[in-house]
């Protein structure tokens, strides 16, 4: 690992790939990326690095280079620059292989303290926060987040001098043709985190008897004298832990969790919790953002942070540095019609539902118009029926049409228009606007007032809009 001076990424756009790129490039290693021209939430990152990626994918970018990092996405280890790799004798790793390598110091010959969170939902504002609070007390970790800027710590990826390395540890499969592996299981933390277990990523996951047992592999790969945080409000996560042999600590809004929330409350853009340790009261904490799935999140992150032995003082003052994270409930600006408008990556029917009724607690005087775009369709297939139930909250439904993954094929047997027409059965205001100039001109035909949060909703580029909207 001491000849490796220069590394490639292969798909360095992604929002797996980009923390990574930046972390390397901060440990003095010679960064340089392929990716394809379309415009990425991490271009801005990648620039301020002073990342310049390769438009397209071509076997000179590789040449001279020590080591190839790569996405999934792109055709994975097919694709061609990975190919050209492996001719030259190149050791090519991928995504959550290269995470694990990094945090456990294979690669800059530094071993860290890893805190690992894992979940379905919540593990990319709760990996932020756990690193803002650090980042605060003068700890200088480690990170590396799944998502484009977060404006407490300034990217999405750091390499600190500090001992503490904060990952997302994502549980979809290292290369989706030919390695199957989970990429959490690349990891080997002394903390680990599980926000919650559901059953997603159909097209890895057969059941959710599956997915539970292999997030239980993950928290076996917790270092014996680490410990693992675990919320006991989720009912998968509550059934892993009667499997689980290792230390662990609960969490949740439940009574019987070793932290609980004992209550909250919402003031416009504010959240105040109060917590229980074992039934000792730790007072009131405050966040800059609000949804009870957040107050969860934070109550994980305040775990987390005691365990490392920050003080209850310390924690608070980090959390009330926290402002959200790059489309999670991010506020875009105000139209010319009056209406606020937001953008949130929610792309699960848990996940809208929840982040719909943050919303909407948030703002109670408010109408809600949620624009979404289907993730995959191998998603909206499995989850077609919960995906229905899932918009209740809102005034206003536009489905465009489903983005296209670059890690599926087509199926044109599960459509927008379908799941339109099937929550158009409980919900009177539902309306199938295919392509992005269909949504502009409805929003421009309707003028939504002062009195409405319009907010662009799902995982693919659908961001886009409300980026035209505001421009």
């Amino acid at each position: 690992m001491k000849k490796i001076k220069r590394i490639h990424f292969v798909g360095i756009k992604g929002v797996g790939m980009t923390p990574l790129a930046i972390i390397a490039k901060e440990a003095g290693f010679i960064v340089t990326g392929s990716d394809i021209s379309e415009e990425f939430i991490t271009d801005e990152l990648l620039k301020k690095a002073g990342i310049t990626a390769f438009v397209g994918f071509d076997e000179k970018n590789v040449e001279g280079v020590d080591l190839v990092i790569t996405t999934g996405a792109h055709g994975g280890f097919d694709n061609l620059e990975n190919i050209q790799a492996k001719k030259l004798g190149i050791s090519i790793w991928s995504q959550g292989q290269a995470v694990g390598k990094f945090m456990d110091g294979s690669i800059m010959e530094k071993v860290f303290d890893g805190i690992s969170v894992a979940g379905s939902h919540g593990k990319t504002t709760t990996t932020a926060m756990i690193a803002t609070i650090l980042k605060e007390n003068k700890l200088d970790p480690s990170f590396l987040i799944g998502t484009g800027n977060i404006p407490s710590l300034g990217s999405s990826g750091h390499y600190g001098k500090g001992k503490y390395f904060v990952a997302e540890a994502d549980e979809y499969a290292t290369e989706p043709k030919y390695d199957k592996t989970p990429k959490f299981l690349w990891q080997h933390p002394k903390t680990g985190v599980i926000t919650n277990i559901e059953f997603d990523h159909p097209d890895l996951y057969s059941s959710i008897d599956q997915l539970r047992h292999e997030f239980l592999n993950f928290s076996n790969n917790i270092s014996e004298n680490g410990i693992l945080i675990a919320c006991i409000d989720d009912l998968e996560t509550s059934r892993l832990l009667n499997d689980y042999k290792g230390h662990f600590i609960t969490y949740g809004f439940s009574k019987n969790a070793d932290f609980n929330i004992d209550r909250l409350s919402i003031e416009q853009d504010r959240m105040f919790l109060w917590v229980n340790a074992r039934n000792t009261s730790l007072g009131e904490f405050v966040l800059n953002i609000t949804g009870e799935h957040n107050a969860l999140n934070a109550l994980a992150a305040i775990v987390v942070c005691l365990e490392l032995g920050l003080s209850i003082e310390k924690i608070k003052t980090g959390l009330m540095k926290f402002y959200g994270t790059k489309r999670r409930f991010e506020y875009m600006g105000k139209l010319l019609s009056g209406a606020l408008l937001y953008d949130d990556y929610a792309h699960h029917p848990t996940e809208i539902r929840k982040t719909l009724t943050a919303f909407k607690k948030t703002f109670p005087n408010k109408k809600i118009v949620c624009i979404f775009q289907p993730h995959t369709y191998s998603r909206t297939k499995s989850l077609f029926e919960q995906f229905i139930g899932s918009f209740s909250v809102a005034d206003v439904v536009l489905l465009v049409d489903t983005y296209t993954s670059l890690r599926e094929e087509i199926d044109n047997s599960v459509t927008s228009k379908l799941l339109a027409d099937n929550i158009s059965r409980i919900h009177k205001d539902v309306i199938y606007t295919p392509k992005g100039e269909d949504v502009i001109e409805y929003l421009d035909q309707k003028s939504f007032g002062k009195d409405y949060i319009i907010i662009t909703m799902g995982a693919g580029d659908i961001y886009k809009i409300s980026l035209h909207l505001i421009n």
